[in-house]
């Protein structure tokens, strides 16, 4: 009973995390988004200090190692996982840096990630997922 409690609350921690980072970046009601230049900054920054996540690292691995990654680190359920591939495409999508490929990159792979977790199609999911593979084919060359 006690692991249990203790997996709950550390699901909704990152749920909460990855919540405040999107608040950060993409604004809301009660706060405006910062500039597009500062997002990929800010996003490492938070993700570093409040879910001890390394982006560069993160970003580097290929879909089985983020996979192992993710399952170590307590918290990331399907939900919080679509939400980091959320915020990774919204970022990526918005941006004119030269990281916005490897951040839609590791979107789709958190995307698969997810439908391979997940016993439940999600229209959402694979609307998300088409968005992101036409901006890729955009992004490419030739």
């Amino acid at each position: 009973m006690e692991l249990r409690d203790y997996l709950l609350r550390e699901i909704e921690k990152i749920g909460t995390v990855i919540r405040a980072i999107r608040q950060k970046l993409f604004g809301g009601t009660d706060e405006l988004a910062i500039s597009v230049d500062n997002q990929a900054e800010v996003l490492k920054e938070m993700l570093l200090e409040e879910a001890y996540i390394d982006l560069d690292e993160f970003l580097a691995l290929d879909v089985l190692k983020t996979d192992e990654y993710l399952a170590g680190h307590k918290g990331f359920n399907v939900e919080n996982i679509e939400l980091l591939a959320l915020t990774l495409s919204d970022l990526g999508l918005n941006s004119k840096s030269p990281d916005s490929a490897g951040l839609l990159e590791k979107a789709l792979q958190l995307y698969e990630i997810c439908n391979r977790r997940d016993k439940t199609f999600s229209f959402d999911r694979e609307a998300s997922m088409n968005r992101i593979r036409n901006a890729l084919q955009a992004l490419r060359p030739g």
